[in-house]
């Protein structure tokens, strides 16, 4: 089924990009909000990481302000896609640190990078068909 929703000009237009892309922006803000209290709440795993990566453990709340921080951009539609565009850089660099550093499975972090990538591509696209949307607006 498609989601359909009112346009500004009343018609209905198919609007799965923006419901899909906030779908993801809920579930990741809940998913990175989780992430990062493990690191504020000195969770062994992420401990045990940055000891392995032989930094302090300041690393370690770094990371947690930064997924605490994306996690709230993501749920504030200006900031969405930036957000997620941090958060999929974010998550390079976890993805890096298993397969090059620390090993253990990559796939957590590779799938918050899909999910993340999934809402910068959404994002734009929804804001191209906004402005598409608007020029046809103006020439009629």
């Amino acid at each position: 089924m498609i989601l359909r929703m009112f346009d500004r000009s009343g018609s209905m237009q198919p609007k799965w990009g923006l419901s899909l892309a906030w779908s993801l922006q809920i579930i990741l803000a809940a998913v990175f909000t989780f992430t990062a209290s493990r690191k504020f709440l000195a969770d062994p795993l992420p401990v045990a990481t940055v000891e392995a990566l032989g930094t302090g453990q300041w690393l370690r709340v770094v990371i947690g302000v930064a997924e605490l921080a994306g996690a709230i951009g993501l749920l504030i539609p200006s900031l969405a896609r930036v957000a997620a565009a941090c958060l999929a850089t974010l998550m390079l660099g976890a993805i890096g640190t298993h397969v090059l550093v620390i090993g253990g499975s990559p796939l957590p972090a590779v799938a918050l990078f899909i999910a993340s990538s999934l809402i910068v591509f959404l994002r734009i696209k929804c804001a191209r068909q906004g402005e598409d949307q608007a020029q046809g607006a103006d020439s009629k």
